[in-house]
């Protein structure tokens, strides 16, 4: 079986393609018609292969040769095709095209293999606001009456914007993954961090996921005018919020080297050039490979928003949105993979963490399941920049084979 690095860099550029913002990198929310075309395209050549393929309630696609069945047991890989906002070409795609080249490639030789291909529906959280639906729910974490509370930017929720796409809301809940239908899970992604690629490594193998808490904060103000109302009698929520969020970006170094904090998002009210701000509402995404250090970071930023807003005279509500611990992942899938790296001739591949969440943190607990990272260049992820060598990707696609196959 033999791996066409020329084809994944043919999927992975005419993919790219197929965004809301041409020349300006990809964008390809969920359920919209760039998302539908890509995964339409990763279907048509699955097909093409021998492939058949079905949705499940959640709006996940999944796919397996048809001479091997759905009755079998099979190893499960996949990522996702939605992006962020002007996003790189190589985030979550580069996932879905290598199970889809080692489909293709083992067609050519005549193989029968046991692998599912799976696209998960919305990963990144960009599209309604939080990440990795399509996993959740398959995985039965995440209710139909859950998935009826999140909106996208034009105001639907999740369950009426995929029912054209496959998404069936009164069985989701029972149209959950079966895991003796699985024999694990391996995710290929690119690092979207600077090591591997900084150090000279094509690949490695993730045997840890980074947990996540993240927060929504709204601090409340006094509107007034910007040019009556002296410093001393000022109620500003946007200078709270600005000093709440330097002291933030400094607390995590205190935990760990790899812990991290990121303020994504703010919105301030009235927003007007002259007007004392009432209302700032913004972000916190914190990460850690500790649960502890995730626990003690929690603590952290409510002590730190609730000493800042009283000494300004203040108030804030601060709401946890997400709770993921860190996960570690199956050492005997690690193992395999490692074994097939020698066998594979992929010498010093070594294990690493990942500081992004993934699909595979979710299902982790249902199946054994480890990842494989290739190397990213200079870290850059979330961009048009982003770049990831099609070389390593294709070694990336000989380890998965090796794991399948043997």
């Amino acid at each position: 079986m033999k791996i066409n690095a020329d084809r994944i860099a043919g999927d992975l550029d005419l993919i790219a393609g197929m965004t809301e913002t041409p020349g300006n990198g990809s964008g390809r929310p969920t359920f919209t018609p760039q998302w539908a075309e890509a995964r339409d395209y990763v279907i048509k050549h699955a097909k093409d292969a021998g492939c058949e393929s079905r949705i499940d309630s959640a709006g996940n696609v999944h796919i397996r040769q048809r001479d091997f069945g759905w009755d079998k047991s099979a190893w499960l890989s996949g990522s996702h095709i939605d992006s962020v906002p002007h996003g790189g070409k190589f985030d979550g795609v580069t996932g879905i095209v290598v199970p889809l080249e080692i489909l293709r490639a083992a067609a050519e030789a005549k193989l029968t293999i046991p692998l599912e291909l799976i696209i998960f529906a919305e990963e990144e959280g960009t599209t309604f606001n939080l990440g990795m639906l399509g996993s959740r729910a398959w995985a039965g974490t995440l209710s139909m009456n859950q998935l009826d509370k999140l909106r996208n930017r034009d105001g639907i929720s999740p369950l009426d914007a995929g029912r054209p796409y496959g998404v069936v809301a009164d069985q989701i809940g029972t149209d959950v993954i079966d895991a003796k239908n699985y024999r694990g899970l391996i995710e290929v992604h690119v690092e979207q961090g600077p090591a591997m690629w900084e150090k000279n490594i094509p690949v490695a193998i993730v045997d840890a996921i980074n947990g996540r808490r993240q927060f929504r904060c709204t601090i409340h103000g006094v509107a007034n005018h910007a040019g009556s109302t002296p410093m001393t009698y000022r109620y500003d929520a946007l200078a709270a919020a600005a000093e709440c969020i330097v002291g933030l970006e400094r607390f995590p170094a205190m935990l760990s080297p790899a812990a991290v904090l990121t303020v994504g998002r703010i919105e301030a009210k009235p927003n007007a050039l002259n007007v004392i701000n009432d209302e700032v509402t913004f972000s916190i995404d914190f990460r850690s490979p500790s649960n502890e250090h995730l626990e003690a970071g929690a603590k952290a930023i409510r002590q730190a928003i609730v000493a800042i807003v009283s000494r300004r005279k203040l108030t804030a509500d601060l709401i946890e949105t997400e709770v993921l611990p860190a996960v570690n992942m199956d050492a005997g899938v690690v193992s395999a993979l490692k074994a097939a790296a020698e066998k594979a001739g992929l010498k010093d591949v070594p294990t690493t963490y990942s500081g992004a969440l993934h699909d595979a943190a979710i299902l982790a607990s249902l199946l054994p399941t480890a990842m494989v990272f290739v190397a990213s260049k200079d870290g850059i992820s979330h961009n048009p920049a982003e770049l990831s060598r099609i070389e390593d990707i294709a070694q990336a696609a000989e380890l998965l084979a090796a794991v399948v196959t043997q």
